[in-house]
């Protein structure tokens, strides 16, 4: 496909600061890496000058082949296609001593954060933490630093937020530790306060090229400004109709501050659509018009008029899922369509499960998106950071986690002055934690916990690398060779002096499970990846820990989860004859279990609007479209009038408009929107209108609740009526 006009101009321009308004299904990607080859190929450009962000890896990924596929090889060496973190990783990796960390510097997740911040809360209140958390982060990306943070703070809860942010702070120094928002606010800070490190970065990027811009952060933002400096040699991307994770941080004010920073700017609009047919874009366009434009742009196809969308209400959100499930069964017959033609998208993931129990009744495949993976389970994360550790006893994330779950009587004091002595030495907690002496530890308890866990770890890093021999016995193994588990908590009262409590192992008996792992005759045992990991897992207490810690049914469901795990690693071990050493650092790998982004079931994809944001399909069902779901009534106070409260639901509004817009625009050639009369919320119905957002889209809903030439089909006729279809030679 040749560029069009406008998509021409924006590969072309490069007189200054460009802003490229790409609207849904405009060929964004296409300007973008048609630009970078414009750029390698015909304007002199050396690649290691040339950077493109954008904010998910498989964006990143599908740049980074268009691109290849556009210039020679020897022209691409030191392209920079990637995400802003990761760009910011790089930037740590190259700038670290001037932000003081060390080489080996952590990277702490979501989870290992959290684990940091319920420590400082003390509460196991898991809404509580992630407000704070979230609150954290928002403060984070809005580059405020708890000094900052405390002077924006209002009531109680942002008040507690900031002390926690304080010691939040002070406890990431001590581990040498960054989290994620760090990726991006201490490359921004050091590049604000280093005029030498600045010049450095400046004349490394001298083009820049940024995807998705409406999604940017106040951080990012600042991010972009000092990398391209006065030169201002950049390429924005970015819809401000499709900006919606105002939630996280993103403000689409970025798109309209550019104007303001850059006088210059050059603005070029794309709004031929190569997606959908004109009468979903007309609905898209006229629902959108309703909120406020910083720059207007019109949605166009040349793919034809298309289907009329059609408005179906239903009687319950019981009944919309059996219908939508037959009708989308029998359209798929109909039309000798693929399910992965098909999506159902909804506002909230509570919606999926009334619709998945639709689509398995009539065993019809799915998918979901935005579902938790099986590798970012806190019972699987567990396990695997003690096989990371024993990999390489220099992670620290590793190393925390495993000391502290299950807790063996190492809590934050504990960490936090091996870490001190970790940052003061440039060395590793682990190190530290091997020589742990009375100064770095005063009390016996604390030296004791940390010796016997690095005791532990050295024990199966010994049988990690063995391919086969007699089983070493366990630090505190008898004479006569009975494996005995580690005594996570050696005497009552906690190790830390910080008023931790005793360890749910508190007691000296072997985990269950281990006793099964006894040594045989004159202690000798034939040792293998697969029984080392038996042995680990013994000795970790993990099955104890997960009973005395959650209730009977979770607790059941995370330990089956683990023996899957488990099963797994010994199956790739023995299918590959690895060494739990081998094994271990195969570890990383070990999502590739999960498909790939490029692999497409034939499934119909399920769907929250945000995860759906930059997929398309043929056939859309749009879900639940009522007032209170979609546009979701949001936490801010109906009943407030304060002048504050309604900009907050004005703002709120106008952000659930622009989802609804996702919404339509994911549709290639059908659009289905249905909403429910009552809805159950808990134990009760609650009754339901249907959304303004209809009748925005210049689909009028008639007095019966239906839109016009929209027939509610009794699920009964509708199952009849599939059966009949079916029934068709």
């Amino acid at each position: 496909m040749d560029l069009n006009p406008s998509q021409h101009e924006a590969v072309r321009y490069l007189n200054g600061p460009c802003l490229v308004l790409a609207g849904a299904g405009s060929g964004k990607t296409r300007v973008i890496t048609r630009k970078m080859a414009y750029l390698l190929r015909e304007c002199g450009y050396q690649a290691r000058h040339v950077v493109a962000l954008t904010f998910t890896n498989k964006a990143a990924r599908e740049m980074n082949e268009r691109v290849r596929t556009l210039v020679e090889a020897r022209l691409l060496r030191g392209l920079t296609v990637g995400t802003f973190h990761s760009l910011g990783l790089r930037f740590l990796r190259e700038e670290y001593t001037g932000l003081g960390l060390k080489r080996g510097f952590s990277i702490l997740d979501a989870t290992d954060a959290q684990g940091i911040i319920q420590e400082l809360l003390a509460t196991t209140d898991r809404a509580r933490l992630r407000a704070v958390q979230q609150t954290i982060s928002l403060w984070k990306n809005a580059q405020l630093d708890p000094d900052g943070a405390s002077r924006v703070a209002q009531g109680p809860d942002e008040a507690e937020a900031v002390r926690v942010y304080r010691s939040y702070e002070a406890t990431l120094r001590a581990y040498q530790s960054v989290d994620f928002d760090d990726l991006i606010l201490l490359p921004a800070r050091l590049l604000q306060d280093d005029m030498s490190v600045r010049q450095r970065w400046q004349a490394r990027v001298q083009y820049l090229l940024v995807d998705e811009y409406q999604d940017t952060n106040a951080c990012q933002y600042q991010l972009v400004r000092l990398l391209c400096g006065d030169r201002a040699m950049l390429t924005a991307v970015g819809d401000d109709d499709q900006a919606i994770y105002a939630w996280r941080g993103a403000t689409v004010e970025n798109l309209a501050q550019l104007e303001r920073d850059y006088p210059q700017l050059r603005v070029i609009k794309l709004e031929q659509n190569y997606r959908s047919v004109q009468r979903i874009l007309q609905a898209a366009n006229q629902v959108i018009s309703h909120n406020p434009k910083t720059f207007d742009k019109t949605l166009w196809s040349d793919l034809g008029v298309g289907d009329p969308i059609g408005v179906t209400p239903m009687d319950s959100d019981l009944i919309e899922a059996e219908s939508i499930a037959m009708r989308l069964s029998a359209s798929r017959f109909e039309r000798q369509a693929q399910w992965k033609d098909f999506a159902i998208l909804y506002r909230g993931n509570h919606q999926a499960r009334v619709m998945e129990q639709a689509l398995r009744t009539l065993r019809i495949p799915y998918t979901v998106s935005g579902g938790q993976s099986f590798f970012d389970k806190a019972e699987i994360r567990d396990v695997l950071a003690w096989l990371r550790l024993i990999a390489n006893e220099d992670e620290d994330p590793a190393f925390i986690r495993a000391a502290t779950t299950p807790r063996r009587g190492i809590g934050q004091n504990t960490l936090q002055a091996l870490g001190a002595e970790a940052a003061r030495q440039g060395v590793s907690l682990f190190t530290v934690a091997v020589g742990v002496t009375e100064a770095i530890l005063p009390a016996a308890r604390q030296r004791d916990a940390v010796q016997g866990f690095v005791h532990l770890i050295q024990h199966f890093q010994g049988r990690a690398a063995r391919r086969g021999g007699a089983v070493p016995p366990l630090p505190g193994a008898s004479a006569q060779g009975d494996l005995l588990a580690f005594d996570p908590d050696p005497a009552p009262g906690g190790a830390d002096g910080d008023g931790a409590s005793p360890g749910p192992d508190a007691s000296p008996a072997a985990p269950a499970g281990l006793a099964g792992a006894a040594v045989g005759i004159d202690g000798l045992r034939e040792d293998n990846a697969a029984r080392v990991l038996d042995d680990l897992l013994a000795a970790m207490g993990y099955e104890r820990h997960l009973y005395d810690t959650l209730d009977e049914r979770q607790a059941q469901t995370r330990w089956t989860n683990v023996l899957e795990l488990l099963e797994w690693l010994k199956r790739k071990a023995d299918e590959d004859d690895m060494t739990l050493l081998e094994l271990v650092q195969h570890v990383a790998l070990v999502t590739m279990l999960e498909r790939s982004d490029d692999e497409e079931p034939d499934a119909v994809k399920l769907s929250t609007l945000h995860a759906s944001k930059g997929l398309e399909f043929p056939h859309v069902y749009l879900i639940g479209v009522e007032e209170g779901l979609l546009p979701h009534r949001g936490g801010d106070g109906e009943g407030d009038v304060s002048e504050a409260a309604m900009a907050a639901r004005v703002r709120r509004i106008q952000e659930e408009r622009r989802l609804m817009y996702v919404g339509i625009t994911r549709a290639q050639r059908t659009l289905q929107i249905s909403w429910c009369r009552k809805r159950r919320r808990g134990r009760e119905d609650t009754m339901c209108e249907p959304s303004r957002f209809i009748a925005e889209m210049g689909l009028q809903v008639q007095a019966d609740g239906s839109a016009p030439g929209a027939s509610d089909m009794d699920p009964d006729r509708a199952l009849s009526s599939l059966k009949n279809l079916l029934r068709r030679p």
